[in-house]
This record gives structure tokens, C-alpha cells and sequence, in this order.
């Protein structure tokens, strides 16, 4: 019944976050990763929003992604582009590589649509064993500040066809226990008044708290631990729907 990032999600984010788009996550990865000449790898890498920017710094960058679609996207823009980075289907819970990596990197939060508390774990444990001896993880994280179940919100986009496509989402469950909340997404597109498209998506998050977080990395084994917020560097985080960036070091 419910896709996940599929054809209409992943043209909505398209429109609503274009490559290059940035919300002081692109230039701080930049900043973050300027020493860093081996290979870097995305996981999670969506259309490309990030990749296709430090693609065109010179990093060199490897995707991976759940989602065909996404992943169709990001290949069509780094073709026009004449970027050729190794983009490969796969989750980020399990993926294996034959490369070892520098850094690994996951922007944006896309971390926490691990729900699940295993898959969490095996995919940190994942990048662990990917990274080379000293190499570094950075990934983003924050909490949900709106808890209000069944509150409904609705955006509104025009594609470059002049189709409107619209995104009603719905907040449906809030587990306080497990620290996940599951909002519902309909996506319609509509072409002279026509509805001609539509999808439906069960979106789920999972929060951290920072010393939560903290633990977890050190438990896998990372090193050097440090957390910023709002792409500050090491910033403390002192408000609740701050983003925090979590860098680590393999030993």
C-alpha cells in the first residue's frame, strides 16, 4: 500500500530540494572534509544534493540509496554534468563495498529513517567497517519538536510542466518509548484540474538523544567523538530542534 521515496516523493524533492540547495549542510561538509584526498562515501545519497556539489570540488564520492528512483535522478544529473561517481542500489543497514573509505558521510538526518533499533546499529557498525584505519564519520542528526498526532499540513509545488503537485502529511503515531514517530504522506498530481497521479508514503522517524548517541558510537568503537550544532563546529547544542553533527574517528 505505501511506497518510500518512489516516483512523485522523489519529484517533490526534487522541486523542493535541488542540487546544491543548501542549508549550511553543504558548505560545512566541504569545510569538514577539505583534508580528506581517499574516498568518500554517501550513504543515503538521495537525488545527489550534496554528492554533486563535492563532486564538482574534486572529492571523490560513492553513493548508495534505497530508493531506485532517487537513485535514477542523481544519475541523470551527474550525467549532465559528466560526473561519473560509483552510484550502487543498497541499504545503508547492510551494504558491502570492496573499497575502504575516508569518510563516510550522511547529511540531513537521513540516518534516522532507521526505525528499527538493530538496523541502527548494524548500519554504524557497517560504516565502521568500512572506514579506514583513522578515517572519520559524520553524520546528522536531530529530534522532532512537533508531536501533535493528527495534525495535518499541506505544501504545495509546480512542476516545469505547469502539473501542481500537492503533499498532505499527517502525523499518526508518536512511541515516546521507542523514540519513533510514523506520518503519513499523500501525494497528487494534478494537470487541468485532473488528478492524474497519486502516492502514498508511510514516513518514519527515530530520535537520539546526544549522550544516547554518543554511547552508541563509542560502543562500536569510535574515537574522538564530537557533536555541533546547526553546522557550527563543535558548537554545543543548547536547543532542541537544532541539528547536530556527529563526527567520530575509527581507531
Amino acid at each position: 500500500m505505501y511506497n518510500f521515496y518512489s516516483k512523485l516523493s522523489t519529484e517533490v524533492y526534487d522541486l523542493d530540494k535541488p542540487i546544491g540547495r543548501s542549508f549550511g549542510d553543504v558548505e560545512y561538509y566541504r569545510e569538514r572534509l577539505k583534508n580528506v584526498s581517499g574516498k568518500i562515501l554517501e550513504p543515503a545519497v538521495g537525488i545527489g544534493r550534496i554528492l554533486i556539489p563535492l563532486l564538482e570540488e574534486g572529492f571523490d564520492v560513492d553513493g548508495i540509496d534505497y530508493s531506485p528512483d532517487m537513485l535514477e535522478l542523481c544519475r541523470k544529473y551527474c550525467a549532465e554534468r559528466e560526473l561519473t561517481p560509483s552510484l550502487t542500489e543498497g541499504d545503508m543497514s547492510c551494504f558491502t563495498s570492496s573499497d575502504k573509505y575516508e569518510a563516510i558521510i550522511v547529511p540531513t538526518g537521513s540516518f534516522l529513517l532507521l526505525t528499527d533499533r538493530e538496523k541502527s546499529i548494524q548500519a554504524l557498525q557497517c560504516f565502521y567497517n568500512h572506514l579506514q584505519p583513522g578515517g572519520r564519520l559524520i553524520v546528522d542528526v536531530f529530534i522532532p519538536t512537533d508531536f501533535e498526532t493528527g495534525k495535518t499540513s499541506v505544501r504545495t509545488w509546480e512542476n516545469t510542466a505547469g502539473d501542481l503537485i500537492t503533499l498532505e502529511s499527517n502525523l499518526v503515531k508518536v512511541d515516546f518509548m521507542n523514540q519513533t514517530t510514523t506520518t503519513h504522506h499523500k501525494y497528487e498530481k494534478w494537470r487541468d484540474k485532473k488528478l492524474i497521479e497519486t502516492e502514498l508514503e508511510q514516513f518514519p522517524l527515530r530520535w537520539y538523544g546526544i549522550e544516547e548517541f554518543r554511547l552508541v558510537l563509542e560502543k562500536i568503537g569510535f574515537k574522538d567523538i564530537t557533536v555541533s550544532a546547526d553546522y557550527q563546529h563543535e558548537k554545543a547544542p543548547t536547543e532542541g530542534s537544532e541539528i547536530m553533527t556527529f563526527e567520530a574517528r575509527v581507531k
